[in-house]
């Protein structure tokens, strides 16, 4: 399956001002290898160049449909703030390996610095972006996400609440860095939006109180998003969790134009852009366990609904709740692109 019109990410603009589109818009966050590598060429596989893994990144994105590629900053080489590696451990701890606890480990710690990568891979890679396509690029992760990987999940909970001045800092020198990233990924051309994932919350409620969030995460947020709009580009934020207590600041405070990662057990997408849909664009959401469990002709069955019910209205983009994962199947992945595709 190859796409049967030109990318166009125009369609994508409108999808987040919230108007109504030619033709059903897709979203996509992560898509799994296998996915990737049924849609991109053949030969991208055989070009032995840095731009190998982005290529194929955005040679997938842009076969399948999308009117953008994503650009995901562990496949770029983009900052990452240094931490304890847990993926070989039996177990993972959001505590275990904190490499900030006190001003020493404060003062010691290796700040990236977000001036010292190779942006220029993107604008290179821009030079074989087809006309009317853009990139969308990403971060490793974001602001909460970023301190607790630093400091631990209880550890700063404790310190947040002590009111510990080493939390402020752990969150500024996260934060600057973060806005100075997305500031120079919003300089290049080819970029229309920037995506920060950045997850809050659990299935019933946030990681932090709201009162904490407002205090030391979602300054920051809005520090991001003002600059990236004030280059004229589109901010987006993927953050799993029950968005119940966080979505009035996400739309009124900090001013996402978009919302990505939603799941059956929380909120099915339906009521999500039925509660939310007039005031943000709502991205994605058809839940990642019905993608893996479901028939090819359920997933289609449900994604042409969707697309029919926000269609005249607008403010939506089919796509998967949270990402296509190597445990979704393919044909299914597929069933949710012909939706998109057929229904006009």
């Amino acid at each position: 399956m190859n796409r049967k019109t030109r990318p166009d990410f125009d369609q994508f603009l409108k999808t987040l001002r919230r108007e109504p589109t030619e033709r059903p818009v897709l979203f996509e966050f992560i898509v799994s290898e296998s996915a990737i590598r049924h849609f991109a060429n053949p030969e991208a596989y055989e070009r032995d160049d840095e731009l190998r893994d982005m290529r194929i990144y955005m040679q997938g994105f842009l076969n399948a449909g999308y009117d953008f590629a994503v650009v995901p900053a562990w496949g770029a080489g983009y900052p990452n703030f240094p931490h304890v590696d847990q993926e070989s451990a039996e177990s993972i701890s959001l505590n275990a390996g904190a490499m900030i606890t006190d001003e020493a480990s404060l003062e010691h710690y290796a700040w990236p610095d977000p001036d010292a990568f190779d942006y220029d891979k993107i604008a290179r890679l821009a030079k074989e972006l087809p006309d009317g396509a853009k990139f969308i690029p990403c971060g490793y992760g974001g602001v909460l996400e970023s301190a607790i990987l630093i400091c631990g999940f209880e550890d700063l909970c404790v310190m947040a609440i002590e009111g510990d001045e080493i939390v402020e800092q752990v969150f500024k020198e996260v934060g600057a860095r973060l806005l100075r990233f997305y500031d120079n990924l919003s300089d290049i051309e080819a970029v229309g939006a920037i995506m920060h994932p950045d997850d809050w919350g659990f299935k019933t409620q946030p990681m932090l109180s709201p009162s904490l969030l407002a205090q030391y995460v979602y300054p920051w947020h809005q520090k991001i998003v003002d600059c990236v709009h004030a280059k004229g580009k589109a901010a987006l934020l993927h953050s799993c969790g029950n968005p119940e207590l966080v979505m009035a600041p996400i739309i009124d405070d900090i001013g996402y134009d978009g919302k990505h990662s939603y799941e059956d057990n929380i909120i099915p997408v339906e009521q999500v852009y039925e509660r939310w849909g007039e005031r943000i664009a709502i991205l994605g959401g058809i839940d990642v366990h019905f993608l893996a469990t479901s028939t090819p002709d359920e997933v289609y069955r449900r994604c042409v609904s969707i697309v029919e019910k926000t269609m005249p209205s607008g403010g939506y983009a089919l796509g998967a709740g949270n990402s296509i994962t190597d445990y979704v199947p393919v044909e299914n992945y597929v069933a949710m692109l012909k939706a998109a595709e057929d229904v006009r």
